[in-house]
């Protein structure tokens, strides 16, 4: 008789293998683990050369932050560009700039004219091509396997690094032992997944509007986030998850320096061990999901990396460190993965884009002020007091659980809706605005309460989707009528408000309606605003009856 023990975990375990089965989700994730792997050589290198060209241990950990700077900087625009541009052309026109940086780097490595702030700048535009491609690859991630696969997508995308991790440093270590720096980073120059976007075959998705300015689309997404709570809260854990997180891998060269007298096989060993135990922690995630909520596996997360940061704090063996990091980089791959599943679970495909940054940003700010915060705390105190203050600063975010606890993402559907296109009278071009919209409602007195109630929800979907102004009023002359209203700045801007609405997004609009008076309907009215002087016409000039709506 079969055990049913045994009978789940492989059921689990062939579920999170699952999307590996479709072609193209394997060939991109296996670049990616390549792509991951120049990656990590090139900051394996520049870690590694800054220790010998300069004392400084700020210097050694500005390494980290010049890669995670961009990331903080750049993403939000990142993210707006994948949202409004093919998606491929965008992850092509990255992946050329990093290798591009890795190769002048390499080079100028070789001439023997790498100074310090040139290791830091050639990292920063290494950094500024990852950080304009991971928007646009993640949230592709849904065009490539269908929406019931893309938590095990997203952990084995996750993974992909981590499996680098687990042999990049060691295998980067050896390249910079064998080989120096120089080949180290033509390495990275080598290993980018340029190829494998250039034979993804994508169709683009058709829009009758044109993209957004670059301005409003960034707008967008940051009004998304400011309007969805649950979104916030994974975002603000995120940080400073990665600002006390960011302690580890910042100092790594300075505790095998400093604490452990090792050399640069020793390096690439530790981080190695790191990587496995994100490779075990992604493998065991599934499992931990059915045990743990989204916010205890967070929490768990978070005391595994601090139980690593002391023990490396205070220990004078490779081999206990290196167990410890295990443990940490489990925690590290665990508590991400599930902050990464959490926001791909809430964003709807028309601003994925820009969520998928918006998260990027908050992880990638997060360590490189960390890594700033701890390398100068190292400078001014020891690698250890470093350490050993962000064990107390990891220690002090378990209380966020009970402040603002990441709540599990309910399963929705969030495809967006065609709703037919609304009655024009008037002759209208994209540009034609402010569009007011008023919707009249007839609401029972004893329902009012409930009403107002329902009808804040309705506000934050208006509001997250583009629209401006939205208020609430009560007639003082008919306490029965209630009038909702809210503004687009351009009919073009109206339009795409209208598409992006989602099912669920429609359920919440539609709820309200069980508090109309009986027998009573919601009186919809769509307005052109025409402020004082903004029209001129001339006496003989007739008014137009032409519709457009494009």
């Amino acid at each position: 008789m079969s055990d049913p023990a045994a009978i789940r975990s492989s059921a689990a375990h062939q579920g999170f293998l699952e999307p590996l089965r479709m072609p193209l989700f394997r060939r991109i994730w296996i670049a990616s683990v390549l792509s991951n792997l120049g990656f990590l050589f090139l900051s394996v290198g520049t870690a590694w050369q800054m220790t010998a060209l300069t004392a400084q241990a700020g210097m050694v950990t500005l390494v980290q932050t010049a890669l995670m700077l961009p990331m903080m900087l750049l993403s939000i625009p990142a993210g707006a560009v994948a949202d409004m541009y093919d998606r491929r052309r965008i992850g092509m026109v990255s992946l050329a700039l990093s290798m591009m940086s890795a190769s002048a780097l390499a080079i100028l490595t070789w001439l023997g004219h790498a100074a310090p702030w040139t290791l830091l700048a050639f990292c920063a535009l290494t950094g500024t091509g990852m950080t304009l491609f991971n928007p646009a690859w993640q949230a592709s991630v849904s065009e490539q396997v269908p929406r019931d696969m893309l938590s095990q997508a997203v952990s084995l995308n996750s993974i992909s690094f981590n499996i680098a991790r687990s042999f990049g440093p060691a295998l980067g270590g050896v390249i910079l032992t064998l080989g120096g720096a120089a080949i180290t980073f033509a390495s990275t120059a080598a290993s980018t997944m340029f190829a494998v976007m250039f034979l993804w075959r994508r169709t683009p998705a058709p829009s009758r509007l044109p993209p957004e300015r670059i301005d409003r689309a960034m707008h967008t997404g940051v009004r998304y986030v400011l309007h969805s709570p649950q979104v916030r809260v994974v975002l603000f854990r995120t940080f400073w998850f990665g600002f006390g997180g960011s302690t580890i891998s910042a100092l790594m060269p300075l505790v095998t320096r400093d604490l452990l007298r090792g050399s640069a096989a020793i390096y690439g060993l530790l981080l190695g061990t790191y990587g496995v135990g994100a490779v075990i922690g992604a493998m065991c995630l599934n499992r931990l999901r059915h045990q743990l909520s989204a916010e205890g596996l967070v929490l768990l997360s978070t005391g595994l990396l601090a139980l690593a940061a002391c023990t490396v704090a205070t220990s004078t063996s490779a081999l206990l460190s290196g167990a410890s990091l295990v443990f940490g980089g489990a925690g590290w791959m665990v508590a991400l993965t599930v902050c990464n599943v959490q926001i791909q679970t809430l964003a709807p495909r028309w601003v994925s884009g820009r969520l998928m940054a918006a998260y990027q940003r908050a992880i990638g700010g997060g360590m490189a002020a960390g890594s700033w915060c701890w390398g100068r705390k190292a400078q001014a105190y020891s690698v250890e007091q470093a350490l050993l203050g962000a064990t107390a600063f990891l220690a002090a975010t378990l209380l966020l659980g009970w402040i603002m606890p990441i709540k599990a993402a309910p399963p929705a559907n969030l495809e967006p809706v065609k709703l037919s296109d609304p009655e024009v009278n008037l002759d209208l071009t994209g540009r034609s605005g402010p569009i007011i919209v008023q919707l009249e409602y007839r609401v029972a007195p004893q329902h009012a309460r409930a009403f107002y109630r329902a009808m804040q929800a309705v506000r934050s979907v208006r509001r997250r989707n583009g629209a401006f102004d939205w208020s609430l009023s009560r007639d003082i002359a008919d306490a029965e009528l209630w009038l909702e209203r809210d503004q687009c700045p351009t009919w073009h801007d109206y339009l795409r408000q209208r598409d992006r609405s989602t099912p669920d997004e429609l359920d919440t609009q539609l709820h309200v309606r069980r508090y109309l008076r009986e027998g009573s309907e919601i009186r919809l009215r769509r307005l052109l605003e025409r402020p004082f002087g903004s029209v001129r016409w001339a006496d003989d000039v007739p008014e137009s009856p032409v519709t457009t709506t494009g």
